[in-house]
C-alpha cells in the first residue's frame, strides 16, 4: 500500500514574501560568503492552485523549498522509511531534475529526465546515506513554452509503526477570531481531516468563541469532530491538559496535537506531523516549527535545547533564530543541511503520541512558561524523543514586540525554570542555574524593573513551599500578580502623550544598540556591575531627578547596561503602546537585593532535598486525578 508523506503544494494568498518557502525561482551567488539574489523571478501569478505551478518558458524553477523540499535526513534516522518515491506530473515541454544535498549543503544531481506533453515522472529515492543530514528536491526547467507542475508528492511503501489518527486540542484565552480563522481552514482541509478524530478547543476566555459571527457555520461544516471544552482560565498547561484528559477519556486517537490560538496553520503540516509520527521507530514527540505570523518569511527557531549548566532554553545553532528565507533560502543555507536533533518543541504546534501521555502523565500545573520544554525532558527519560521535524510549521504572533519577563509572567519565567531544573537537572546544586538566577534579579533592580524583581521573589518563596502548592495555587496566583502591578510605576503605560511628564535631557539616542557586540563582556562587564551596583545601593537620588525622569529611551536604548546609569527614565514598552517611568529607589534596591541572596543561599542550601521532594511527587502532581480534581474545584 502507498502511503503519501508530502504533498507539494503552494500558497493560494497573493503573498510575495510568503512564496520563498514553497518554491525558489531565484538564481544566486555568493559575495563575501553570504548569499545573494541576481535575479528575482519570483511571481505569485505562477501559483496557478494549490497543488500546481507554472515555470515559464526558459526559465529553472527550483523546489528546494521548506515547504516542499523532503527532509531526507530526519526520516532515515527517526522512521522506519528507508526509500521515498517522487512522483511529479507535468505538462509542457522540459526537464524534471532531482538533486539531494549532504550535511553541508553541498548540491548534487541524482537524476533527470525529459518531458513532454502531460507526463508523470517516477523517482526512487534511497534514504541510506543521510545520517548526519541532507535533503532531496527537484528543479523543473522550462524550454520554448511553459511548463506546468500539475502535481508532485513524496510517498513510501513501508507500513507505518503506529496506525492511527490524531486528535487536535487548542488552547485559547480571548482570541476568538484567531481560533475561529483556525477552524474555518480545518474544515476547508477535507484531506487532513481525514486523519482527524476530534478537535478539541478548550476556552478558557470570557470573550467565546462559540459567539464569534462565523463561528456556526465552521461548527456545522465540522460537525462531530468538534468540541468545545469551556473552563475557567488555566493557563496554556490547563488548557493543553484538559486537552490531554479528552483525548485519553475518549481512547480513539494514537495522537494528540497540541496548538496554540494566535496562529495561522498551514493544514499540510498536520498531515505530515501524524505521517512522520506513524512511521517512527519509537513513539515520538513530533514538533512542527514556528514562523512569525506579522513576518511570514521569519522563522523562529528551527531546533531548540535545553543548556543543562544554566537550565536555560536556546537555539541548537545560533544562526537559526528568526532566519529570513528572503535572504537566504534552503540552498543557500548550509546550516539548515544539517540535521538538528531538538530537546524540546514548543507547544505552538505539538504532536504527543497518546501512549506516552499514558506512560509519563499530563503536564506541570504551572499555567504558563516551561510546560513545554519539561515535558519533553520527562518524556526523554523514559526513552521517548522529541523531533522539530523541518516542513511542517505555522505561523505564530511573535515575541518581538514583547517582554513578558518584566510583566507579572516574570514569576513564572523564575518558578517554572528552577522547578525545571529541581526537577532534570543533573548538577549538583542545579549547576550555575541559582547564580544566573542571581544575576537576572541583580539584572532588574539595577534596571530599576523593582516589580520583577519582586514577582522573581514571591516565585522562589512559593516554590520552598513544595509541591502541593503547584495545583492549589493555579486558578489564584495570575489575578494576584496582575493586582500587585498597582505599587510599581515602571508597569503602568502611559498611551497619552499629552501625560507625558518633560524629561530633562530629551530623548536619547544609540544608533549601534542593534548590535550585540557592544554589549559588555568578561572583565568589562565585572566592572560595570560592581560599579553600578555600588551606586545603586550608595547613592541618593536627587530631589530633581525625583520630580522628574533623566531621559526619554526608546525600548531598543533601554539596554541592561546602560539604564543603571539613570536615576529616573521614560522607556517606551516594548509593544510600542506608550512609555513608562523608571525611578531608582535606593532603600528598595537594598530591600530587594538583600532578598535575592537571602532567598537564593535558602535554595541552594535545601536543593537536594527540594529536588527529591519534587521528583517524588511528580507522578501524583503530573497525573489524571490530580488534574481531573482541579478542574472540579474550578467549575
Amino acid at each position: 500500500m502507498t502511503h503519501v508523506l508530502q504533498h507539494v503544494l503552494f500558497p493560494l494568498e497573493r503573498d510575495p514574501d510568503v512564496l520563498p518557502l514553497y518554491s525558489d525561482p531565484d538564481v544566486w551567488t555568493t559575495i563575501a560568503k553570504k548569499p545573494v539574489r541576481v535575479s528575482d523571478d519570483a511571481h505569485v501569478d505562477d501559483v496557478l492552485t494549490r497543488s500546481s505551478f507554472r515555470v515559464r518558458s526558459g526559465r529553472r524553477v527550483s523546489f528546494a523549498s521548506y515547504f516542499n523540499a523532503f527532509p531526507a535526513s530526519y526520516w532515515q534516522r527517526w522512521t522506519v522509511v528507508d526509500s521515498v518515491r517522487l512522483t511529479v506530473r507535468t505538462n509542457g515541454t522540459g526537464t524534471v531534475i532531482v538533486l539531494r544535498s549532504n550535511a553541508q549543503g553541498v548540491q548534487q544531481r541524482v537524476e533527470s529526465v525529459q518531458v513532454e506533453g502531460t507526463s508523470t515522472s517516477t523517482f526512487e529515492l534511497p534514504l541510506r546515506t543521510f545520517a548526519d543530514g541532507g535533503w532531496y528536491w527537484f528543479d523543473v526547467v522550462a524550454d520554448e513554452t511553459d511548463v506546468v507542475l500539475e502535481h508532485g508528492e513524496w510517498a513510501t511503501d513501508a507500513e507505518p509503526i503506529t496506525p492511527g489518527n490524531v486528535s487536535l486540542g487548542i488552547t485559547t484565552f480571548n482570541k476568538p477570531d484567531y481560533c475561529v480563522r483556525t477552524l474555518a481552514t480545518l474544515a476547508a482541509s477535507a484531506s487532513v481531516l481525514q486523519d482527524v478524530d476530534t478537535i478539541y478547543v478548550v476556552d478558557q476566555g470570557d470573550q467565546k468563541v462559540a459567539d464569534q459571527p462565523a463561528f456556526a457555520e465552521t461548527a456545522q461544516a465540522l460537525g462531530l469532530q468538534l468540541r468545545i471544552v469551556d473552563q475557567p482560565n488555566l493557563g496554556g498547561s490547563g488548557g493543553f491538559s484538559r486537552a490531554m484528559v479528552e483525548t485519553l477519556a475518549a481512547d480513539t486517537s494514537a495522537f494528540l496535537l497540541l496548538l496554540d490560538d494566535d496562529v495561522e496553520v498551514e493544514p499540510e503540516s498536520i498531515r505530515r506531523s501524524v505521517q512522520f509520527s506513524r512511521f517512527c521507530r519509537t513513539p515520538t514527540i513530533v514538533g512542527s516549527h514556528m514562523f512569525d505570523l506579522l513576518d511570514k518569511p521569519i522563522l523562529h527557531a528551527f531546533a531548540e535545547m535545553i543548556d543543562t549548566y544554566y537550565f536555560m532554553w536556546r537555539g541548537v545553532l545560533p544562526d537559526q533564530m528568526r532566519h529570513d528565507f528572503r535572504r537566504s533560502n534552503l540552498r543557500q543555507t548550509p546550516w539548515m543541511h544539517q540535521r538538528l536533533d531538538a530537546d524540546y518543541n514548543g507547544w505552538w504546534m505539538c504532536m504527543i503520541p497518546t501512549q506516552v501521555i499514558r506512560d509519563i502523565g499530563l503536564s506541570l500545573p504551572v499555567f504558563i512558561k516551561w510546560d513545554d520544554a519539561e515535558y519533553a525532558l520527562r518524556a526523554r527519560d523514559r526513552g521517548y524523543p522529541t523531533v522539530s521535524l523541518p516542513g511542517s510549521a505555522l505561523w505564530h504572533v511573535s515575541w518581538i514586540d514583547k517582554d513578558d519577563s518584566q510583566d507579572w509572567q516574570a514569576y513564572y519565567h523564575a518558578r517554572n525554570r528552577i522547578l525545571a531544573g529541581l526537577l532534570h537537572s543533573p548538577h549538583a546544586k542545579g549547576g550555575k542555574l541559582l547564580s544566573n538566577s542571581r544575576r537576572l534579579d541583580l539584572k532588574h533592580l539595577l534596571t530599576m524593573q523593582y516589580y520583577a524583581a519582586t514577582m522573581r521573589h514571591r516565585a522562589i518563596r512559593d516554590l520552598l513551599r513544595g509541591p502541593d502548592h503547584l495545583h492549589a495555587t493555579m486558578a489564584s496566583t495570575m489575578p494576584e500578580l496582575r493586582a500587585a502591578t498597582k505599587g510599581f510605576t515602571e508597569t503602568k503605560v502611559i498611551t497619552d502623550p499629552e501625560l507625558l511628564p518633560t524629561t530633562w535631557e530629551g530623548k536619547q539616542v544609540f544608533p549601534d544598540d542593534d548590535d550585540k557586540r557592544t554589549d559588555p563582556t568578561g572583565l568589562s562587564l565585572m566592572m560595570f556591575t560592581a560599579k553600578a551596583a555600588v551606586r545603586h545601593w550608595r547613592a541618593a537620588v536627587p530631589q530633581g531627578n525625583r520630580d522628574r525622569p533623566q531621559v526619554e529611551l526608546a525600548k531598543i536604548n533601554a539596554r541592561w547596561w546602560r539604564v543603571p546609569s539613570y536615576d529616573s527614565a521614560l522607556i517606551t514598552s516594548a509593544d510600542g503602546r506608550g512609555q513608562s517611568l523608571y525611578q531608582r529607589d535606593r532603600a528598595t534596591f537594598r530591600r530587594l537585593w538583600k532578598d535575592s541572596r537571602a532567598l537564593h543561599r535558602t535554595l541552594e542550601r535545601r536543593w537536594a532535598s527540594l529536588s527529591r521532594q519534587y521528583r517524588e511527587a511528580l507522578p501524583e502532581y503530573t497525573s489524571v486525578e490530580a488534574w481531573q480534581r482541579t478542574f472540579e474545584n474550578q467549575r
